[in-house]
């Protein structure tokens, strides 16, 4: 429960760099250090802040930042969710050079890749960050050379990826099964998809959409039958069979495991 230093921090540490850590930049005092080392180009990725005008005028060529999203679509702070969230095929980076409003600068560099169907938010994430870093390089060679190319957003077409509130995270048994299945794979690893069992909070690892996107003529959320294969539940339409749980306090375990501990009688209702 202590911090630890990011591995960029560490790196940075161990060779010597200094390392600022303001928790803003809207006060101007904290602008100096970025004047004195009197930049070229700034990199900015996954800084969480908006970046005040004042500072993105400082480096010669501009703040540049490294966007998880198929610009406009999924501007903001979770775009990786959001396109999980929404079924999206492909999502992408975008290097983007920033200017005063939230991710609607001109692109740098694009390229996209398919959104698997077993992808979650961390696997997606680690893709994508390996894609960022060869292509933030490739950028800043293109910028030192002079041949960088700055394509702006179209007007058509953006989306906001709104950050996560955990009350997304509930699963409404009314939904489609197949909403729900992606629900938790764009919760997992965090904040996590839960719902609960007998009123006690439990966190749903994995779980898959079974049939079609029939209305069912029982109430969602109702337990249809429970055995090593999974819990299939009844959703507003299709079912969702439930593979990998984690009850209040406890780990995470996969279904046999579960139900070794835990009897779940058909007719159950999660939720309530």
């Amino acid at each position: 429960m202590k911090p630890h230093p990011s591995p960029v921090k560490a790196l940075a540490e161990r060779r010597g760099y200094p390392v600022l850590q303001p928790s803003g930049l809207r006060d101007p005092a904290t602008h100096q250090p970025i004047r004195d080392a009197a930049p070229d180009v700034m990199v900015v990725a996954a800084y969480g802040l908006i970046l005040p005008q004042a500072v993105l005028d400082i480096p010669r060529h501009g703040a540049i930042n490294i966007h998880a999203s198929l610009l406009p679509r999924w501007r903001g702070a979770a775009p990786i969710h959001r396109a999980i969230l929404a079924g999206d095929a492909e999502t992408g980076i975008c290097i983007m050079r920033m200017d005063a409003g939230l991710d609607t600068g001109p692109v740098l560099l694009r390229e996209s890749l398919a959104i698997l169907e077993d992808d979650d938010v961390a696997s997606l994430h680690e893709r994508l960050a390996g894609m960022g870093a060869e292509m933030i390089v490739r950028t800043l060679g293109l910028v030192e050379a002079g041949t960088v190319v700055a394509v702006a957003q179209p007007d058509t077409g953006a989306t906001y990826a709104n950050k996560v509130d955990k009350a997304e995270t509930r699963i409404d048994w009314r939904r489609s099964a197949r909403e729900l299945e992606r629900s938790v794979r764009a919760f997992r690893p965090s904040p996590c998809a839960s719902t609960s069992l007998h009123g006690t909070p439990l966190k749903i690892w994995r779980a898959i959409a079974i049939g079609d996107d029939s209305e069912s003529d029982v109430m969602p959320g109702t337990v249809l039958s429970a055995d090593i294969n999974g819990i299939l539940v009844a959703c507003g339409s299709g079912c969702l069979k439930v593979t990998e749980l984690q009850r209040a306090g406890g780990n995470r375990l996969n279904i046999a495991s579960f139900l070794s501990g835990q009897s779940v009688a058909p007719g159950t209702r999660l939720g309530e």
